[in-house]
C-alpha cells in the first residue's frame, strides 16, 4: 500500500484566527475553472463553504487552472484543514453533476502567515496573478477575483514584492 507523505503542519496549526495563503490546482492543471459558468458556481461554492466554516477571504483569484484564496480564520473554532476539505468537496461535487469530470488535484498548497507577512501584499500577488498570466491588463479587468474584506481596487495600485513560499524555492533552484 502506498502512503503518502503529508507536507501540512500538525492540525493544531490550522485552528483558530489564522490567515492562510491557499492555492488549490484543478486536475491534471486542465482549465476546468476557464469557464464564467464554472468560475461562478466555485466562487458561489467557495463563499458558502468559507462562512459555513467561519473563514472570510481577503483576497481570491479563480484562474482557468487554479484558484488563490487569502482566508481568515473569524472564530476561535475555525479550522482551516476543515474549510479546505469542504470547499473541495462541495464544488467538485457540484463540477461533477455538470461535466462528469474530476475538479481538483488530490493535494493543495497552503501558507500559514507569520506576523511579518503583510496581507495586502498577499492580496496584491493573488490580484495581479491573471496580469502575469496575461489574461488582463490589469487586476480590475479580470472578473473572477476580488475580496470580501478590502476595497481591493483602490489597495492594489502597483505590483507586489510578496511571492508564495513555493514560488521562491523554485526561483532560488532556477538561480542555481
Amino acid at each position: 500500500m502506498l502512503h503518502r507523505k503529508s507536507s501540512r503542519l500538525p492540525p493544531q496549526n490550522y485552528l483558530g484566527h489564522g490567515i492562510y495563503f491557499l492555492a488549490i490546482c484543478c486536475d491534471h492543471r486542465h482549465p476546468h475553472i476557464a469557464g464564467p459558468s464554472i468560475a461562478t458556481d466555485v466562487r458561489t461554492l467557495l463563499f458558502q463553504s468559507a462562512a459555513a466554516n467561519t473563514f472570510s477571504s481577503h483576497a481570491y483569484c479563480l484562474m482557468p487552472d487554479h484558484v488563490h484564496i487569502l482566508t481568515e480564520g473569524i472564530h476561535p473554532t475555525a479550522d482551516a484543514l476543515e474549510f479546505v476539505r469542504h470547499c473541495k468537496q462541495l464544488t467538485a461535487f457540484q463540477f461533477k453533476l455538470k461535466t462528469q469530470r474530476t475538479l481538483w488535484e488530490f493535494s493543495y498548497y497552503d501558507h500559514i502567515l507569520s506576523p511579518k507577512d503583510r496581507i495586502i501584499e498577499v492580496a496584491r500577488y493573488i490580484w495581479w496573478n491573471p496580469v502575469r498570466k496575461n489574461l488582463c491588463a490589469s487586476p480590475g479587468d479580470y472578473p473572477f477575483s476580488g475580496s470580501q474584506t478590502f476595497t481591493w481596487m483602490q489597495d492594489s495600485p502597483v505590483r507586489l514584492a510578496w511571492c508564495a513560499p513555493w514560488q521562491q524555492k523554485k526561483s532560488e533552484k532556477a538561480r542555481v
